[in-house]
């Protein structure tokens, strides 16, 4: 695992290697073994690397790295987890390679070179984001891992094309003019991170998931993307033959196979290895099947909380008792979570709100102080049927859509205008066993339900927080999205597995897997993540729904697998999100940290947001009236962000004096 970067000029600036060794330095800690640069000074492009060493610790894997032949320079960041078949492959076609060490960043070369960029790309299985610089074509190619596992930013600024496995990187160049994109800080709020192809700064885009795009002409141009895996066409393919995919044991002994070789492919290191053992259904599917192939106990780790509703501990525990593994678990105690909090802005470089992302980070921190690389589970919500909207939300989708239109505007418009505040008042006077809790939460999000006029704008409402945050962002037009644009989806059977589709598409690749690749690699982990092979992926949308989603849960093909390792009764339970107590933390211990970010003359003056209905949601939570802590905590991580941004520029603006300084 590793940090990319690099820039293309049109004038030929002075220093060149210094400028691309201070971009990479800034993600030291993605790559702290190594670091290496690569300029062409004629043409005024560079790329900068930083090391992590997972596979070939030698210096035969430095990078960026050129090809014998002089043509290629590749600067890439990930794992290709078949890199030796393609060896074999590469070998078998006639080529003639005299390898210089083991390491995958050879591999990917050399097939880069035989097999081109899309070639390379059909027969990679792996995470990664790469760029490629072709001295005879004057092009580079940039790009990203099927599932967008690794992250790869890119665009122009001023008169020089900038990328990065991160947007601080980009920041350190002096070229570097980062004005906020107010249209994608709408988009923010509505989703509680920025979605591919937006980030929060105008002209840096993200390069999407299964994408590659070539720039040329000194980095002016800069074609469209180019889609080299299609999900749609996967889920549409695999729904297709699903009826002919034959019995439930079959199925389930080829997510057996399937999965043990995804698993074993993970496991390959020249470092320590673990995993994140949350005792839910994926991570321990992800355990069972590392244990079953090693020798030894693996090593696994959990983060508790002393918070019952908060604790999954304890099921971990019991998980890796019977699987035997070598478990380490850690209770935090609040002060040491909130601890965290000052540290997610420059984790996450551009506003990230998803709070599970504090737990995700104390768990990576524990196991790093161990291992070197650690598996996740994640993944096999989207694939598998497994949140609570493909369940819960579908049924009450499918209560309420059978009443008339009319009707249910009717009851949307009576709803959205009761005083909540008021009958909250009344429900506390009632027995306790007649309460309903958090009914002024619950009356309202029913009125959303019942107004909407179909099922995908029912899901839009279910993964939203802001429902209209163009009227919060000062001068903003939110931009349409996937979600928003059914024409784009796939020929799917239903709204629950369009619901699966748009979750792979967005909040998979955005939100989980950002989450886990910051926060791994803050502290030099690096996270793999076996349910995300592209096999997996395209073989459980060849699993008929029916077997996803039975008896009023899902999961049901990846729980049955899972039984042939682990007792049924001891992964039987409800579902527990991997969260923090943010909602009772605000109205407590960081109400007066969140007070000064949400002051309303500080928001009047900074001008991204209208102060009023913040300040009515802020005064409405502290006061137990409401719970809008999922709203505020948007708001709360781009005031922090946004403070620590202005810190940066201003430390940027300083070193670039210096340097300029010094170079006359």
């Amino acid at each position: 695992m590793c940090g990319v970067v690099g820039f293309w000029a049109e004038a030929k600036l002075e220093g060149q290697s210094e400028m691309v060794q201070a971009m990479a330095d800034r993600l030291a800690y993605r790559g702290p073994d190594d670091v290496g640069t690569w300029a062409d000074a004629e043409l005024g492009v560079a790329l900068g690397h930083r090391r992590l060493s997972i596979i070939d610790l030698s210096p035969a894997g430095h990078q960026p790295m050129t090809s014998p032949c002089g043509r290629l320079t590749l600067a890439y960041n990930g794992e290709i987890y078949n890199h030796l078949n393609l060896r074999a492959e590469l070998e078998r076609e006639g080529g003639h390679f005299n390898w210089r060490g083991q390491s995958d960043t050879e591999t990917l070369l050399a097939a880069l070179r035989h097999w081109g960029i899309i070639g390379t790309l059909e027969r990679a299985n792996g995470m990664f984001a790469f760029a490629l610089w072709d001295r005879g074509t004057r092009q580079l190619c940039l790009a990203r891992d099927r599932m967008g596992e690794k992250p790869l930013y890119y665009g122009r600024s001023r008169s020089t094309f900038l990328f990065g496995s991160e947007l601080k990187a980009l920041t350190v160049h002096p070229q570097w003019q980062g004005v906020v994109n107010r249209n994608a800080l709408t988009l923010y709020l509505r989703h509680n991170y920025i979605p591919a192809p937006w980030s929060i700064y105008q002209g840096i885009c993200k390069l999407p998931p299964a994408h590659f795009v070539v720039v040329g002409n000194n980095g002016a141009d800069i074609g469209e993307p180019q889609c080299y895996w299609n999900l749609a066409a996967v889920a549409e393919t695999g729904v297709a033959a699903s009826a002919d995919a034959g019995d439930s044991q079959m199925l389930a002994d080829e997510l057996d196979g399937l999965l043990r070789d995804a698993v074993g492919r993970r496991m390959a290191a020249d470092v320590p290895l673990g995993a994140f053992l949350s005792g839910g259904y994926d991570s321990t599917m992800v355990v069972a099947q590392m244990q079953a192939q090693s020798t030894r106990p693996v090593k696994t780790f959990t983060i508790g909380f002393h918070e019952t509703d908060y604790n999954e501990a304890k099921h971990a525990k019991a998980v890796a008792d019977h699987l035997g593994t070598d478990h380490t678990e850690l209770y935090v105690t609040p002060t040491e979570a909130m601890a965290v909090i000052p540290e997610l802005p420059t984790i996450w470089d551009e506003p990230f709100s998803d709070s599970s992302q504090i737990p995700t980070y104390l768990v990576s921190r524990l196991a790093r102080q161990q291992v070197t690389v650690s598996l996740s589970g994640d993944g096999g919500d989207e694939l598998f049927c497994g949140y609570n909207r493909y369940v819960l939300g579908y049924r009450i989708w499918c209560k309420f859509s059978y009443l008339p239109a009319g009707i249910r505007k009717i009851l949307s418009f009576i709803l959205a205008r009761i005083p909540v505040g008021r009958l909250e008042q009344v429900m506390g006077l009632l027995p306790r066993r007649l309460q309903i809790p958090h009914l002024g939460d619950r009356l309202p999000k029913l009125a959303e339900v019942l107004g909407h006029q179909n099922g995908e704008a029912f899901y839009r409402n279910l993964v939203s927080h802001w429902k209209s945050p163009a009227e919060i962002v000062i001068g903003s037009r939110e931009p349409e999205t996937l979600l928003g644009n059914s024409a784009q989806y796939p020929n799917l059977p239903g709204l629950r597995e369009r619901m699966m589709y748009l979750d792979a598409m967005t909040y998979l690749p955005d939100d989980i897997l950002t989450k886990v690749d910051r926060a791994s690699m803050a502290v030099s982990l690096e996270a793999r993540v076996p349910l995300l092979d592209h096999r997996v992926v395209e073989f459980a949308w060849r699993v008929p729904t029916a077997l996803k989603y039975r008896g009023g849960q899902g999961k049901w093909l990846l729980r049955e697998v899972l039984y042939r390792y682990v007792p049924r009764e001891l992964m039987d339970r409800p579902k527990m999100g991997f969260g923090v107590p943010i909602e009772h933390w605000l109205r407590g211990p960081l109400r007066e940290w969140a007070e000064d970010l949400l002051d309303e003359n500080r928001l009047r003056h900074e001008g991204f947001f209208d102060p009023a209905p913040i300040r009515r949601m802020w005064n409405e939570h502290v006061s137990g009236q409401r719970r809008w802590h999922y709203y505020l905590w948007d708001v709360l991580m781009f005031q922090a962000w946004l403070e620590e941004e202005s810190s940066i520029t201003c430390r940027i603006d300083a070193s670039s004096l210096s340097r300029t300084a010094a170079l006359h």
